[in-house]
């Protein structure tokens, strides 16, 4: 019996109903290709990692450390995450260049060791004009990577001892609680004769962090 000749699908390709790509969470793998040294791999020559400014770098010289907490209260120990900072003069660098004494993008992750702490080596950002042309506080832009989380999640951390600034930052304002917006306040601690800030993010329950739509 003769087959019926297949007609070639002459519908444009931009017509077509694709199948959605699945989705998955990051981890718990994402060490492995993102974070080599918190995997416990060898690094590559040219890694991006948490040392987002050298010694020589203008500005004044900060650590950032903290915590990623779960909705039931434990720590997650396997979470990565991304910062995106202005320099100490509020410009971003556009370019990474592991010669140059600052980056403005940097990574890090937690581990099973050293208390589950993610950290940061940079400085303190300058303030950056919103679109509206009002200045912003000095701020730290955080997207944060973890299993069970299907999309990052993107937060900012402030300054403690910013807070004349932090009270006229146009989009820390727009968060109508003060206990809300304590979330995205880092606190000022002296650890070794170094300047160190703490920032702890709970991604569910009492005390979530703000995460911002993007």
């Amino acid at each position: 019996m003769k087959q019926p000749a297949i007609q070639p699908n002459t519908q444009p390709t931009s017509e077509l109903m694709l199948r959605e790509t699945a989705s998955q969470t990051a981890g718990p793998y994402v060490h492995i290709g993102l974070a080599l040294a918190a995997a416990g791999n060898p690094v590559r020559d040219e890694e991006i990692w948490n040392e987002m400014a050298k010694p020589d770098a203008e500005g004044e010289h900060i650590e950032v450390v903290g915590t990623v907490i779960d909705g039931n209260g434990d720590l997650v120990r396997d979470a990565f995450l991304e910062a995106w900072q202005a320099d100490a003069a509020g410009n971003y660098q556009s370019d990474y260049d592991l010669s140059k004494p600052f980056n403005s993008f940097g990574r890090t992750a937690t581990t099973f060791d050293h208390g589950s702490e993610w950290s940061l080596t940079t400085i303190k950002p300058g303030a950056v004009k919103h679109p509206s042309g009002q200045p912003m506080a000095p701020h730290i832009n955080l997207a944060v990577f973890a299993r069970g989380v299907n999309v990052h999640l993107q937060t900012r951390l402030y300054f403690d001892d910013e807070a004349e600034a932090n009270a006229q930052c146009p989009v820390l304002t727009r968060i109508e609680s003060p206990t809300r917006r304590q979330t995205l306040i880092a606190k000022r601690e002296e650890a070794n004769g170094k300047v160190r800030y703490r920032f702890d993010i709970r991604l569910q329950g009492e005390g979530e962090t703000v995460f911002f739509d993007f």
